[in-house]
């Protein structure tokens, strides 16, 4: 026992010896290194200088200048390493601090909802008691009326605000015969009505066109520079039909339709309502025209925000016009709220502005093909107008203006063998076709526009520049100037010299960019 007792003290002894002298050993190095060897390196250098030429001067000092450079740029990079090392282990003890505060607060936050519902439980086993036991009741008292229970304060509070609007108020539309105006006359009132009420002044052309949108689409987007009215339009057009529009500011934060409608609120069970969830729920209770203005639109990517309705507007059956806002029903819930849904109603129409400059986004060509783009880039001229009143008009009777129009003015016969000559042509040429869905749109749109005064030319016109003619943009144009030259010739051949004069504007405008 004796011997090991020595044999391991020993080796204990040697043991930190050794480690004794690696580190001296490393000490030794780094002093060999950095002192000794910079003080050899001096040495040499002072003992070979005198034989150096003005040549080896000039070279001995750019080299110095570069070791000591490099010296330099090692020292910082391991002065960054070790800074970027201590500062993530700094953030990374942060990091489990605020995991078991977290951690903390869950488990209080638990026995809080513990603790509310069993006071809850006992609010309603005492309410229980006092209601619903029928055997402690006196006899004769079969007849005495019975109080119903509190439901409490609902989850929706601008909707149920709504609803109390509109309890006693009769929104039934009663038109005078005045008012039983053709698209033509409808469109002369306006123009006046908003120069004489309203201070702002239009152009034949652009209301013709919006109201030929409306039948086109259910979306609308007004685009152009900044100034021009694309905001007020749907603001008279509101002070025209007696309601005024719902006028909603896009926030560029806006990512998905949670943004626009609401959602529901899990922690506190309340549903966080927008200010265009409160519009559409009130077009529920209305049957004259309302519009809903998305301004600015695209301040953020539309395509995210408004795509399930751009879809939902686009189903045949307008009874699956159905809005999810919440998973489940309540008692207290509104009374338009049908199983968690909102049936959106036939006399809403949604009308977006938008500037095209570096703040804004691209709209997409998903949301150009299921809408109807009008742009207005000029102010109109002054007019000197008869003062002139709104109307009172159902939607129902808007959109029967529309019917008749598709009866009266119905695409011709050359327009349509027209369109296909020319839809052939681009499709060939530029790889852009007309789709099911433009032409459909075509087909609603031109009767609505003729039967405002105008010629189908013009209306195809319109239609084919904004909807077609718009995709161009997309394409490498100095390539297809062969293929612009022939589509200019071919407008003229099909539509006549000045037919299309706005394609032929859109045409020269490409060209003159070469």
């Amino acid at each position: 026992m004796v011997e090991f007792a020595r044999y391991y003290i020993g080796f204990i002894r040697d043991f930190f010896a050794n480690i004794g002298q690696f580190f001296k050993r490393i000490f030794e190095a780094f002093t060999g290194l950095f002192i000794d060897g910079v003080a050899e390196f001096f040495r040499n250098f002072i003992g070979a200088s005198p034989n150096f030429t003005l040549l080896d001067w000039v070279m001995a000092f750019v080299v110095l200048m570069v070791n000591i450079a490099f010296i330099s740029f090692l020292f910082l990079k391991v002065y960054q390493l070790l800074r970027r090392y201590f500062k993530f282990a700094r953030t990374e003890i942060e990091k489990d601090e605020l995991l078991e505060e977290i951690s903390f607060l869950n488990q209080k936050t638990v026995e809080l909802i513990d603790e509310k519902n069993k006071i809850l439980a006992m609010k309603v086993s005492a309410l229980g008691g006092g209601i619903g036991d029928q055997s402690n009741r006196e006899p004769g008292d079969e007849n005495q009326k019975v109080e119903e229970p509190d439901l409490g304060p609902s989850r929706f509070t601008k909707l149920i605000q709504v609803d109390k609007e509109y309890e006693n108020m009769v929104t039934n539309i009663h038109m005078k015969d005045e008012d039983m105006i053709n698209l033509n006359e409808l469109v002369k009132r306006f123009i006046n009505f908003s120069a004489s009420r309203l201070g702002l002044f239009y152009d034949k052309k652009i209301i013709s066109a919006f109201f030929a949108g409306m039948a086109a689409s259910k979306t609308m987007i007004l685009e152009g520079i900044s100034g021009t009215g694309k905001t007020s339009l749907p603001y008279a057009m509101g002070k025209f039909f007696g309601h005024d529009s719902a006028i909603i500011a896009v926030q560029p934060s806006w990512r998905d339709r949670a943004e626009m409608i609401g959602y529901l609120n899990e922690f506190t069970k309340k549903f966080n309502e927008t200010d265009f969830l409160r519009s559409i729920y009130e077009t529920t209770y209305r049957d004259d025209v309302c519009l809903v203005v998305l301004d600015e639109m695209n301040l953020a990517r539309v395509e995210y925000y408004f795509a399930e309705l751009l879809s939902l507007l686009e189903m045949p059956d307008p009874d699956a016009w159905l809005i999810d806002i919440t998973p489940d029903t309540q008692p207290n819930d509104p009374k338009h709220l049908q199983n968690g849904k909102i049936l959106l109603p036939q006399n809403v129409w949604f009308v977006g502005t938008a500037n095209k400059d570096d703040s804004t986004f691209t709209i997409t060509d998903k949301v150009y093909d299921r809408a109807t783009p009008i742009i207005i880039n000029t102010k109109a001229a002054y007019i000197d107008a008869p003062d002139t009143s709104g109307v009172t008009m159902s939607s129902d009777y808007l959109q029967d203006l529309f019917r008749q129009a598709n009866k009266d003015y119905p695409l011709s016969i050359k327009a349509l063998e027209n369109l296909e000559k020319l839809d052939a042509f681009i499709t060939k040429a530029f790889k852009v076709t007309f789709g099911n869905r433009i032409m459909k749109q075509i087909r609603a749109f031109v009767p609505v526009y003729v039967a405002c005064g105008n010629s189908e030319t013009d209306a195809l016109d319109y239609m084919v520049a904004r909807k077609i003619f718009r995709k161009f943009e997309s394409l490498n144009l100095p390539f297809l100037q062969e293929e612009i030259n022939d589509l200019s010739v071919l407008l003229d051949r099909l539509f006549g010299k000045n037919g299309f004069q706005e394609c032929q504007a859109f045409l020269t405008t490409i060209k003159k960019s070469f």
